[in-house]
């Protein structure tokens, strides 16, 4: 497998463990179609990839966040459909529809914005209206939702194919967390009872909902951290939102791991202090490696006051300073036999031990979105499987 050409580090992806996941996601959805997230580059996993092994494995279309994230997908003759998951400015409106994105619409303003954009171009806009039911940020409010949308759907230049909402706490475990998403669904189900017409797809599900919420599927569930091979929060795969929940989310393969090689290594005296800081004293005299890849690249410098390790043949090795912009020092012990080249896993499987992304969340106090999102993007990401092709 290729690495990074210029120095050892690199983020394989494992396009096989994607389609698997994306798959036992639309079988847990179906009759509902699945709908891939590949927003900020598919989480750190790089959107192309993504998307055409998402829609080869079952996806019936994509979901974005920006304009230029849709028109990338396009770029690379992926034609599924794809929505943009926020209202865009008035001035990306003819893009978005030059582009053959499909447009989310939550203000009259908006509306009208999409409306000119089609009428300049030529063609009608597909647009799904997004209701705000309790999330609070971004979505029509629920007294001018049936408002918004009758008025779209009298609009020659606009096709209206959706009504959607987001659910704040589809992941949480408490009576409180199920009483809202309760609440929610109610809410955005009082909205489509009152529409002129129900538009082609309803949708409300988020990876949390599709997997826990059945009433919440609709017509197309909204798949993202599910596909990567994690569980949106610890409720969900530590059994709180239930054993059956806990089970299929333990069915789900991380789909990335995040590598580097040795590029150094010196013995050290007990008491030494490596990198900035001299922060940790070495307990006993043994061998330290240099790996090259700091927090650049995404490796946090809370790692080490985490006391989160990394892998070296196959035994986990603790820190041994904090990290840097472009390095970290790892303490192999004495008398190891750590040698430059060799295979450092900071996320990933080695040798039957494993560190994953979900790890690192909890040692840093964060969500697994955000570790895979900051791989930085001067990490190179390698593909394999059948859709490495």
């Amino acid at each position: 497998m290729a690495e990074g050409r210029t120095r050892p580090v690199w983020a394989e992806v494992d396009l096989d463990a994607l389609g698997a996941n994306v798959a036992l996601l639309a079988h847990r959805a179906a009759p509902a179609a699945l709908c891939a997230v590949v927003k900020a580059d598919a989480y750190g996993h790089g959107a192309v990839q993504v998307a055409r092994t998402a829609v080869e494995s079952g996806a019936a279309g994509l979901a974005v966040a920006l304009v230029d994230e849709g028109l990338e997908l396009r770029e690379h003759a992926i034609s599924a459909p794809v929505l943009v998951l926020s209202e865009v400015v008035p001035d990306a409106a003819e893009v978005l529809v030059r582009g053959g994105l499909t447009a989310t619409v939550s203000t009259q303003a908006g509306m009208e914005a999409l409306s000119q954009a089609a009428r300049r171009v030529g063609t009608r806009a597909g647009i799904h209206v997004k209701v705000d039911t309790g999330m609070h940020r971004v979505g029509v409010a629920e007294a001018e939702a049936v408002g918004l949308v009758d008025a779209a759907a009298a609009d020659p230049a606009l096709r209206v194919e959706a009504v959607w909402t987001h659910l704040a706490v589809a992941d949480g475990a408490t009576d409180e967390d199920r009483a809202f998403t309760t609440l929610q669904l109610e809410r955005f189900d009082k909205v489509v009872a009152g529409l002129g017409a129900r538009p082609r797809l309803v949708h409300a599900a988020n990876t949390a909902a599709a997997v826990a919420w059945p009433s919440a599927r609709y017509d197309l569930v909204r798949c993202g951290i599910g596909m990567y091979g994690y569980a949106p929060s610890p409720a969900m795969s530590d059994g709180g939102a239930g054993p059956d929940v806990a089970g299929f989310f333990a069915e789900l393969r991380p789909v990335l791991s995040l590598k580097a090689r040795v590029s150094a290594v010196r013995e050290l005296d007990a008491g030494e202090r490596p990198s900035y800081g001299r922060r940790r004293p070495l307990p006993e005299r043994g061998v330290v490696a240099t790996v090259p890849i700091g927090y650049a690249d995404g490796v946090s410098r809370r790692l080490f006051d985490a006391g989160c390790p990394v892998l070296i043949g196959g035994r986990r090795r603790p820190l041994a300073g904090v990290v840097t912009m472009d390095q970290i020092v790892v303490d192999c012990g004495p008398a190891s036999p750590v040698a430059p080249g060799d295979e450092v896993t900071l996320i990933g499987r080695q040798d039957g031990e494993e560190i994953t992304a979900a790890d690192w969340a909890a040692r840093l106090g964060t969500i697994a979105y955000e570790v895979l999102c900051g791989v930085g993007t001067r990490v190179p990401r390698v593909y394999a499987g059948a859709g490495s092709r």
